[in-house]
């Protein structure tokens, strides 16, 4: 389906440069991100109540280039289940196969060389290498365009960063279910790919037909949302409901550790905010086929949800959200906090 050799060479030729910088300015800049991972742990743990281990999963600070192999690495393993079944269903011959694979790779690397520039940090719940329970991978040189596009303090913002960062795997860590929960979550999206020829041209044939919906202003369609079955965008309404929890659960943490350890942490609020509402033109136009700006949403309302539900009910009622993957909020509940209190809590 993919070649991964042709998507991370595309990935490593398109990615752009980072800012200019001297040997002795990207040498503090890793150090300074790998330290402020570690010093950002005892402060997210006391601030959430999560009780996660230290140094449970490596800190990677990563250029661009590597930080598209990292999760090239992670989807290979996660989408080959569905490449087995593909490979199995589809007769086309081993050269017309071939050339597809590397079309796939090149389309998959160009993406990920797009999206390089632009993520200031991940963790990746999905990595097992080592036994370590996932990876937390810091991107210096986006963090460091950033922190100059922004005019603030370099040494504030990177610790900034790493707090949200270090409370995803808080998160993952302290709830080891969560991880498990999101993976079957993939398998059975993957699960539920049309992978037969006549399935798949009619996929095809459904996604041209709604082609305009991406042209409309009021519409949150994304490429993707083109191509999936019915159940698929139940799987997809999950795993987005999840994904603004415990982002949005980021951005309260970090807005809430940062006036201790932060000291200009409105500032960079405020500054980090407007930049999020992004460009106009091209790249409004690519970010909403990526469906980019549906992942902004995402810090935004699950910050509300969280904020709401703590100040209505105290921190014990927020935290029932750990107790179980049926006690997570679903995508409307996320937008409807008192619905989720109601059915968590009566």
């Amino acid at each position: 389906m993919i070649d991964w050799q042709t998507a991370r060479r595309t990935a490593a030729r398109f990615a752009k440069p980072g800012p200019e910088m001297s040997p002795a300015e990207v040498a503090e800049a890793v150090e300074e991100l790998r330290q402020g991972a570690y010093r950002a742990e005892g402060p997210v743990r006391e601030f959430t109540g999560l009780t996660a281990g230290s140094g449970t999963a490596p800190v990677l600070v990563v250029d661009r280039p590597t930080w598209a192999a990292a999760n090239l690495e992670s989807f290979e393993v996660l989408l080959d289940p569905l490449s087995r079944r593909l490979a199995a269903q589809t007769k086309v011959g081993p050269l017309g196969r071939a050339v597809g694979d590397r079309v796939n790779g090149v389309q998959v690397g160009a993406v990920l060389s797009f999206l390089s520039g632009r993520v200031l940090g991940q963790f990746d719940p999905f990595w097992t290498g080592g036994g370590d329970q996932g990876r937390l991978l810091l991107v210096a040189p986006n963090v460091v365009q950033v922190e100059r596009q922004l005019k603030v303090d370099p040494h504030d913002f990177r610790l900034w960063v790493c707090l949200h960062e270090e409370t995803h795997r808080v998160q993952f860590t302290a709830v080891p279910w969560m991880a498990d929960h999101l993976r079957a979550l993939v398998a059975e999206l993957l699960e539920e790919s049309r992978t037969d020829p006549e399935a798949m041209a009619e996929t095809l044939g459904n996604a041209l037909s709604r082609l305009g919906e991406l042209g409309r202003s009021d519409s949150t369609a994304s490429l993707a949302d083109l191509f999936q079955t019915d159940r698929q965008r139940e799987i997809v309404e999950q795993v987005t409901g999840v994904m603004s929890l415990l982002e949005g659960h980021a951005d309260v943490v970090m807005d809430g550790v940062g006036p201790s350890i932060v000291s200009s942490v409105k500032v960079i609020r405020r500054k980090f905010d407007q930049r999020r509402k992004g460009k106009g033109g091209l790249d409004a136009v690519v970010r909403r086929l990526l469906g980019l700006d549906a992942k902004l949403a995402q810090y935004r309302d699950g910050a509300t949800f969280v904020r709401r539900v703590t100040r209505t009910g105290g921190q014990d009622a927020f935290d029932a959200v750990w107790s179980g993957p049926e006690n997570l909020p679903s995508l409307a509940e996320i937008k409807d906090p008192a619905a989720w209190l109601a059915r968590v809590h009566g």
